[in-house]
């Protein structure tokens, strides 16, 4: 089958699914697979369940005149994303970064919202599966797209940029992640530079971070609408407060200046939140929109949320963690004006090869000038650092620990990698 005959039969069936328990009335099953599993040995009970057609890449004993044989369904599927992709005339902005790009994500579909029909990456559907999904859910009466996209390794960018063919992007930052899939510093800001890249040669436009010295030095010769600080970009702004929620002021050209009450925890949001409005201004949202779009965004997903117990009051950044975001939180935990004494409970940072002990030591080095009052540190990684904090080797530990200890009348901050599963210990707190 060829990919023009498929995106027919896309268009008459637009739901794409990959999982065969999931497959509503009239879907196309994609038939994917991975190193502990094999879509196509659920075709059939894809079919059962309602899928119209399955494409497969292994034919089947029975054979169905509803299942379509193709070399390879992962490029199958990349295909036709893109072939529709090229079919739309929207805007579709491509955002990455190593901290803070789905939170951006968030937060331009906030303020777009208020003037478009938005589709923007679901959750964290952000790699060479889910960028290709999110563009196949585009239907006809959408009015602007954004598509996030995550990077673990060299050209995983350019990969989906391939796919997602953006003319408009967002670099959020470039910071010390995954370090162990790239290598090195230099090979995050090579892969991260691959969207400026496309955006470049596809004659695009950047949203950029004017006070971002390694965004401005990947920038160079890109068409660029920038925000920061400095009063002399399209937007700038400053935080006003935060206590521990952020409230910031912003203006554009220097013009009238709006104040916007988030509520989003950690000084290191500005820049997120000034893409946000410059992506807004640019595309026609007025001020008041853009107000009303931020102020309505509540993060989920253990993404810096703030939780009032009856014991203590929390700050739980649970969903992931590397040196540049558990810098970023640390310095702004020490920033929170509170009158209760504060505590750190943080685990470990994964994926950052053989810098991580080096890079956990200089958390604990950060710890130790900052004086907090309390800090537990838990994981295999931050055992091995040199530190007078409390120190426990794994979740179980920090669970008795905190059932032995029944910490009363803290601010609490709880940061890790996603695998440690830091939100474990919310309901001893």
């Amino acid at each position: 089958m060829n990919i023009s005959d498929l995106y027919e039969l896309y268009l008459a069936h637009p739901h794409i699914t990959t999982d065969s328990r999931n497959c509503p009335s009239n879907s196309i099953f994609f038939a994917l697979k991975g190193d502990n599993f094999n879509g196509n040995q659920y075709a059939m009970q894809a079919l059962e369940k309602g899928a119209a057609y399955a494409i497969i890449d292994e034919p089947l004993q029975i054979h169905d005149a509803r299942c379509f044989v193709v070399d390879n369904v992962l490029l199958t599927l990349q295909d036709l994303a893109r072939f529709h992709r090229k079919k739309l005339t929207i805007p579709v902005l491509g955002i990455t970064g190593s901290n803070g790009k789905t939170t951006t994500k968030e937060l331009c579909a906030a303020v777009l919202r208020q003037k478009y029909k938005v589709h923007y990456t679901k959750g964290n559907l952000n790699n060479h599966i889910g960028v290709p999904l999110t563009i196949l859910g585009i239907t006809p009466d959408v009015e602007f797209a954004i598509i996030e996209m995550g990077a673990n390794h060299p050209g995983d960018i350019q990969e989906l940029v391939e796919i997602a063919l953006p003319n408009y992007g967002i670099i959020t930052n470039v910071g010390r992640a995954h370090l162990e899939g790239f290598g090195s510093f230099e090979g995050v800001i090579k892969t991260k530079k691959e969207l400026y890249d496309y955006i470049l040669k596809a004659n695009g436009k950047i949203f950029i971070d004017s006070d971002n010295s390694y965004l401005q030095e990947m920038a160079l010769g890109t068409n660029q609408i920038s925000y920061g600080t400095n009063y002399e970009n399209y937007v700038s702004g400053r935080i006003k407060q935060v206590s521990p929620f952020v409230s910031f002021e912003w203006t554009k050209n220097d013009d009238s200046t709006y104040c916007i009450q988030t509520a989003l925890i950690g000084e290191y949001n500005l820049s997120n939140l000034l893409a946000a409005v410059a992506v807004g201004v640019y595309f026609g949202v007025s001020a008041l929109q853009c107000k009303d779009g931020i102020e309505a965004y509540v993060p989920e997903n253990n993404r810096s949320q703030y939780m009032k117990t009856s014991k203590n009051e929390l700050i739980l950044d649970a969903y992931n963690a590397n040196p540049t975001s558990m810098e970023a939180a640390i310095r702004n935990f020490k920033n929170i004006t509170t009158s209760l004494p504060k505590m750190l409970i943080l685990g470990d940072m994964f994926e950052l090869g053989k810098e991580a002990q080096n890079e956990h030591q200089k958390i604990v080095d950060l710890l130790a000038l900052l004086q907090f009052d309390k800090v537990c540190l838990v994981g295999s990684l931050f055992s091995q650092t040199k530190s007078n904090f409390t120190t426990l080797t794994n979740g179980d530990e920090l669970v008795a620990y905190l059932q032995e200890k029944d910490f009363q009348g803290l601010s609490i901050l709880i940061k890790g990698s996603r695998s440690m599963k830091m939100e474990r210990v919310v309901e001893f707190l």
